[in-house]
């Protein structure tokens, strides 16, 4: 696959999720963003009113993570999160499944979860991402949900918080597309370092990246 720089910038949610990032480290992160034209700048909750000042005039728009990263939150608690965020400024949310729920062969509770938290992001008009965690699925649970992502609602299903013991995987994002078909965004996060890796995802079926590395992928 080939893409242009400015094309490729398109894919990439610039992604500054560390704990430990400042005030100063989050502006940096925006003016990258804007610099390159990238889809968006993801960043955690607290930080999205700054991004919304500091992307404004631009088309990248500011997105955040909700139950993150365990997944392991309540319905209400994600769901409140949602919506201060959205209010704050958020375009879109990525909300971390209930992994143990799916794991466990719970999908009702999966799907309800997640349910609720798109109908608050729908009723506000922006989109929600849904973050399966793969590296703890095997191929039966990561198929099971994205089933219940599209059942609920879910605009995109997502691999990985970034978090984990591993990242996106090639055969991962294949068989979410496979999965969702044309109906649902694929987003692979999580351990794209380069360009090369960052096609090989988009060639698997990724319409979405989740990269740190933008700049050093965007300058090769």
């Amino acid at each position: 696959m080939e893409l242009t720089t400015k094309e490729l910038a398109k894919y990439l949610d610039h992604t500054n999720l560390s704990p430990e990032s400042t005030e100063e480290d989050i502006i940096k992160t925006c003016q990258e963003a804007v610099e390159f034209d990238t889809a968006s700048v993801c960043v955690n909750s607290y930080w999205i009113p700054l991004v919304t000042k500091e992307l404004t005039g631009s088309t990248v728009n500011p997105i955040t993570v909700v139950g993150f990263p365990l997944g392991a939150t309540n319905t209400a608690t994600k769901v409140f999160e949602t919506n201060s965020a959205i209010d704050d400024g958020a375009e879109e949310v990525d909300m971390v499944i209930n992994i143990g729920e799916l794991i466990a062969g719970h999908d009702d509770n999966v799907t309800e979860d997640i349910r609720k938290v798109a109908e608050a992001t729908h009723a506000k008009g922006k989109l929600l991402k849904v973050i399966l965690e793969t590296s703890y699925l095997n191929d039966d649970q990561i198929v099971r949900g994205c089933q219940a992502s599209e059942a609920a609602g879910a605009d995109y299903v997502k691999t990985s918080t970034g978090f984990s013991s591993a990242g996106a995987k090639l055969a991962d994002v294949a068989l979410m597309r496979a999965t969702v078909g044309d109906r649902l965004g694929v987003k692979a996060s999580g351990g794209i370092h380069s360009r090369k890796e960052a096609l090989e995802m988009i060639e698997a079926g990724a319409s979405r990246l989740g990269v740190s590395a933008t700049v050093k992928i965007l300058s090769e």
